[in-house]
């Protein structure tokens, strides 16, 4: 055979009886697995496309859990009881005192006022949480000082004195827990060491505490006996050289402020310029007087600080039950305060008293009672005295 040379086709002629049969079962045979080829392939995209769909539902899910968890943790922030229920009735943080306390310690974005409020509380699922919270907390190898610094950062501590009372309390147990020491001793010498941070380091106190006076404060705290007086100096040292980290949250929004004010509700106000008396919501927390135009909204028109003023009730015409806000060592001229003009701009406040009129001779003398609480309160030296006695009396005597 040539190059060049055909091979004559093959004739359908040339086959046996039985070799047509063969081709042809064998052409339905490949038919047979040409159509199952088929089948399986739409039998596959269907499979992928239910995979593609089941993806992107779950995809969605964990987009819209990631939505929900954002919002839950926003909601925490404003109303910490309030956010804690929408995370918990939306699945998203199971109501038990470890996960939730594992929450608040490790998620990031929260509030640090919140927390703090939200640990105060004294219904028994916060108190559990308070709880599991202080002992996610490590101090076996950090001195009191160093276990305090860790502590007050995780959280900021309430204003209220029974709130720090339960917080303080807990901390020191965890403390005595690491350290192998006395709960009462850990408890008295940690408000030690806040209010000796206080006095170093607050501009406004005058007075600082030095070094003999922090150890005569503490005497006797040590189940009746004192403290060595080279552990205090050393207290006294670090706490000089290195003042508290507080928690600063957002000074943007306001509204954490008024979690749990001292009191509010509506007094009419005297303006500093123009003498009209105009209806305003006010709320008192933190030794400040905030004052709404309403209830609802987000910023104050305006923000008295209480520090160095002084209440009274005093007498205006035509206008009974009222009590004026006044500096007794700076008359005539005007209070450190400021207020929101209607353009939106801040300004200094104008007035060298502020008058407020109440609806009721009580709620008047309420109001004085409480704004004279805010000034004058100071729940760590309560806090502190109750407990140096309890030490004390559970003394034995000789």
């Amino acid at each position: 055979q040539t190059d060049t040379e055909v091979v004559p086709p093959v004739l359908s002629s040339d086959f046996t009886a039985d070799e047509r049969l063969e081709i042809e079962r064998m052409k339905m045979h490949r038919q047979d697995l040409l159509d199952e080829i088929k089948k399986l392939n739409m039998d596959i995209d269907a499979i992928m496309s239910e995979i593609s769909d089941f993806q992107s539902t779950e995809e969605n899910k964990v987009a819209e859990r990631g939505k929900q968890f954002s919002s839950g943790k926003k909601k925490f922030n404003m109303d910490p009881k309030k956010g804690m229920n929408y995370l918990v009735e939306n699945g998203l943080l199971e109501s038990s005192p470890q996960p939730i306390a594992e929450f608040l310690y490790k998620e990031d974005g929260l509030n640090k006022t919140a927390i703090g409020d939200f640990l105060g509380e004294r219904e028994e699922l916060h108190l559990q949480t308070l709880k599991a919270f202080v002992d996610l907390h490590q101090f076996s190898d950090l001195n009191l000082v160093q276990a305090l610094r860790q502590f007050l950062w995780s959280f900021r501590l309430p204003g209220e004195a029974q709130k720090i009372d339960r917080m303080m309390e807990a901390f020191a147990k965890r403390y005595c827990d690491c350290s192998k020491s006395s709960p009462h001793t850990c408890y008295i010498l940690s408000f030690a060491i806040i209010m000796l941070n206080t006095s170093l380091h607050n501009p406004n106190v005058k007075d600082k505490t030095p070094l003999e006076r922090f150890v005569s404060m503490n005497r006797g705290i040590n189940n009746g006996g004192d403290l060595p007086v080279e552990l205090l100096t050393k207290l006294y040292d670090s706490i000089r050289n290195e003042p508290f980290k507080i928690p600063e949250d957002d000074g943007n929004d306001l509204t954490h402020t008024f979690f749990n004010p001292n009191r509010e509700g509506w007094l009419f106000k005297l303006g500093g310029r123009v003498k009209t008396w105009k209806r305003r919501w006010f709320i008192l927390t933190d030794n400040c007087l905030y004052y709404f135009e309403f209830t609802i909204d987000k910023e104050p028109k305006g923000i008295i600080p209480l520090e160095n003023l002084c209440v009274r009730q005093t007498v205006y015409s035509r206008k009974p039950f009222c009590l004026e806000l006044y500096n007794p060592k700076s008359h005539g001229q005007k209070i450190k305060a400021c207020k929101t003009e209607t353009d939106g701009r801040v300004v200094e406040g104008k007035h060298q008293s502020y008058m407020m009129c109440a609806s009721t001779a009580d709620e008047r003398d309420s109001w004085i009672e409480s704004i004279r609480a805010s000034i004058t309160k100071d729940p760590f030296y309560d806090l502190v005295s109750v407990r140096k006695k309890k030490v004390i009396n559970q003394v034995p005597q000789d």
